[in-house]
């Protein structure tokens, strides 16, 4: 449980109004007194709430949602839903674009705290932020491994890369490569290249692993991807997201290369804008309503109960979705 003013000072054998005194400076008060308050404040790891709230012993009625960068669709769409379901239960939505920055993902962390929110939303792909286990905050991971008493929600990662990898092969491609994000240790994300390797190995074909890093620009990722299609000739490409799908298939036609009739390409995710602007592109869908609202279910369970009973990890099933491009 997160500590609240009354905590602080009954640890500071002072009154709560007094506690509130030294946070705003407001009136005289002795040395002693405010040594003894920090100290209770520094040891309990409390953080003033600015909103001035923890005095009635109420929640702040608001969530704090930190995600890697909203301009991705994947990210957008899931986070706009996040707010919808969360505003419909009464809650305000405090929203963080750490933009894989680790220290910048610790100053809203802070920054969160300061300001009492009932519950974190963690979707970014920051590793080694121990702020998260020191905090006692309830908090539902989406996608990423953060401590072994925060669930973690994801879509089924490996079947995804398996389906991908099975879709193009069935479309008669035979030398297929991934281009994925960065494959970091513990990430639920790695499954989609473990699906793909896997399906590949029963098959036996030879698997192609190329990395574009998430916070490449598109104009470095085009690079990178028209060195590789110019060095190499794969017949079938999966991309572990459907952004990078697109400029490969951009890519692929600057070079004269013909998608799907000499190059097959999946991607993965499935939003609504890529669907509605890009309905061609055969990918694997993500159920964005489910895990939104799985979220922020299992989240409201940790607020309204802290020590409630919950699972370390929720896969829910993705499907694929047939354009033309493979």
């Amino acid at each position: 449980m997160k500590p609240k003013l009354n905590d602080v000072a009954q640890l500071a054998g002072v009154s709560v109004t007094t506690v509130s005194r030294v946070i705003n400076n407001h009136g005289y008060l002795s040395q002693q007194t405010k040594d003894k308050v920090f100290a209770a404040m520094h040891e309990l790891h409390y953080q003033p709430n600015n909103m001035a709230r923890s005095l009635q012993g109420k929640n702040t009625q608001l969530i704090g949602v930190i995600f890697s960068d909203i301009r991705n669709p994947f990210f957008g769409e899931l986070v706009s839903r996040i707010e919808k379901l969360l505003f419909a239960k009464n809650y305000k939505v405090i929203l963080c674009n750490s933009a894989d920055d680790p220290q910048k993902e610790r100053d809203y962390l802070q920054m969160l705290m300061a300001n009492q929110v009932d519950g974190i939303i963690a979707g970014a792909h920051n590793l080694g932020i121990e702020e998260y286990q020191q905090y006692g905050l309830p908090i539902i991971s989406f996608d990423r491994y953060l401590s072994d008493n925060i669930p973690i929600v994801s879509s089924d990662n490996y079947h995804g890369g398996y389906l991908a990898a099975q879709a193009l092969h069935q479309a008669g491609a035979k030398d297929i490569a991934i281009f994925s994000g960065k494959n970091q240790p513990g990430s639920p994300t790695n499954g989609r290249l473990e699906g793909y390797k896997d399906y590949l190995k029963e098959k036996n074909l030879i698997s192609h692993v190329h990395e574009l890093p998430f916070e490449l620009s598109p104009a470095l990722k085009t690079m990178e991807i028209k060195s590789i299609l110019k060095q190499a000739h794969y017949d079938g490409i999966f991309c572990s997201d459907d952004l990078n799908a697109m400029l490969t298939i951009s890519v692929a036609r600057q070079l004269n290369i013909s998608v799907p009739e000499d190059l097959k390409v999946v991607g993965y995710d499935g939003t609504e804008i890529i669907r509605n602007y890009s309905p061609e592109l055969t990918t694997i869908e993500q159920p964005l309503a489910d895990i939104s609202t799985l979220l922020v279910s299992l989240l409201l369970q940790r607020v309204a109960d802290a020590n409630c009973d919950l699972e370390k990890e929720y896969v829910l099933p993705v499907k694929l979705v047939k354009g033309i491009t493979a």
